[in-house]
């Protein structure tokens, strides 16, 4: 095997050469790292722990909470069942000791496989990238060492996005990586942001005992249909959760806590605050890297991952094309497979929220302006066997098609397993299959699935 070169530049840095440089050890570095290294020495930069945001702060530890959350609230409704179990309470403490073992024993494993890759070393510190317009030797410098190759792979993912805001440099604002490091539960929780992290948190907050406020202008659910937000908030409002759909004008501290001022003249006061606005790119921590990035920070790639940069390749969130774990994994998997492209892929995501909302594809409001002739079925979670026998029956399942050509357009699952189920539409979509094959299908009964073929053959226009 190729080992390292490593040499000096006459300033006493050492210059270590390498076949491939990878920075970021999330979700696709450590897989096209490992990978890479059969052909030679590759170094894995990572500023933090290794499995990025999914691992640490995102993906894996808020659903170890929500795990939680979900038993507490089973409990509460366990006479419902025939179940008694008395008064219901919460040890957050515990919870949250839960989620750090899981995740500590999750990231010792990776960890302890990255280290045991022969001919990968792990490189622990800040990068910054000084890259080569030829491709000929780029430079990553990390805490004072250098290192260069021709071929770099970035995989520096995404930040929690906190806006300027008059007032936030006065008081103590929550991200997800904060708020999973408190001890004791918060006895009111602001939220500002209505989207698949307020909807998830300030959910899960509630379950555990926090009162919760979620400032949404857009009312919850963000992008998805008006209806699906309207059962979202009808569900958190039957919950205790209060939605507040208004724009943040201002915080400030008030009572060893926050206050926030909406544009409809309200203030809330709440003890803590969490931003949950969205997330920026991280291709700015690499300083003055020389790639080209599109107007929100994202690395514009080819199909195959390539920058504007030669040699340079970006995979995951800081490519725009995905943000979620799943699609970055699979960027390593179609980087590491040199027939494959990413252009063309359908993404499958979900909500977890309870119930959980899956989606793919269009939905209503992208389908009408599509322009085409658009089918759609449909039934409320109510009218689904299982969801009935297991009495949760809040939400609803719709698939649209295109009423000439029979493909599968997009789907919209709001109840329960809707996060699994709605990866049936999804494959079918990616294997280009149409609509009539998942008609005829034979479900399993019964299984909320078993709704898909069974819609399917009571299509109505989309606006009939």
């Amino acid at each position: 095997m190729t080992t390292t070169t490593a040499e000096h530049d006459g300033s006493g840095t050492t210059s270590t050469a390498y076949a491939a440089i990878v920075i970021g050890a999330g979700q696709a570095g450590p897989g096209v790292a490992a990978a890479l290294a059969a052909d030679g020495p590759v170094a894995l930069v990572e500023m933090d722990r290794v499995g990025g945001t999914c691992l640490n702060h995102g993906c894996k530890p808020t659903k170890a909470l929500r795990a939680s959350a979900v038993v507490a609230h089973q409990a509460r409704r366990a006479a419902e069942y025939g179940v008694h179990t008395g008064e219901v309470t919460v040890d957050f403490g515990f919870a949250i000791d839960r989620v750090h073992k899981i995740i500590e024993e999750e990231v010792s494993g990776l960890a302890g496989y990255i280290e045991g890759v022969d001919g990968l070393e792990l490189v622990h510190g800040r990068a910054t990238l000084a890259t080569d317009p030829t491709g000929a030797e780029h430079v990553v410098t990390v805490d004072g060492r250098r290192l260069t190759s021709s071929q770099v792979y970035l995989n520096v993912g995404a930040r929690a996005s906190v806006p300027p805001m008059p007032g936030l440099d006065t008081v103590d604002v929550l991200t997800e990586v904060e708020l999973l490091d408190l001890t004791e539960l918060p006895a009111h929780l602001v939220i500002i942001g209505g989207g698949y992290l307020g909807c998830e948190f300030g959910q899960m907050f509630r379950r555990f005992g926090s009162e919760v406020t979620i400032v949404a202008a857009s009312g919850l659910g963000g992008r998805e249909d008006p209806d699906v937000g309207a059962i979202l908030s009808q569900t958190f409002a039957d919950e205790g959760i209060r939605v507040l759909e208004a724009r943040t004008e201002s915080v400030a501290p008030a009572d060893g806590g926050v206050a926030v001022t909406l544009d409809d003249g309200t203030t809330v006061t709440g003890s803590h605050l969490l931003m949950a606005v969205g997330r920026r790119s991280n291709s700015d921590l690499l300083g003055d890297h020389g790639i080209e990035t599109d107007d929100h920070g994202f690395f514009v790639t080819d199909g195959r991952f390539q920058t504007s940069v030669p040699g340079v390749r970006a995979l995951g969130d800081v490519n725009g094309r995905g943000a979620w774990t799943h699609t970055s994994y699979q960027d390593s998997q179609i980087m590491l497979e040199p027939s494959r492209t990413v252009d063309g892929r359908i993404t499958t995501y979900a909500m977890f929220t309870d119930p959980p909302l899956g989606r793919v594809g269009m939905n209503d409001a992208q389908a009408r302006e599509s322009g085409r002739r658009v089918l759609k079925a449909e039934v409320p979670m109510s009218g689904v066997s299982r969801a009935r026998l297991e009495g949760e029956t809040t939400g609803v399942m719709r698939i649209l098609v295109d009423a000439d050509s029979e493909e599968v357009l997009g789907a919209t699952i709001l109840g329960l397993q809707a996060d699994d189920v709605i990866q049936v539409v999804g494959t079918a979509m990616q294997a280009g299959v149409r609509y009539p094959a998942l008609r005829d299908a034979l479900p399993i009964h019964p299984t909320v699935a078993e709704y898909i073929p069974s819609i399917l053959t009571s299509l109505q226009p989309l606006d009939g």
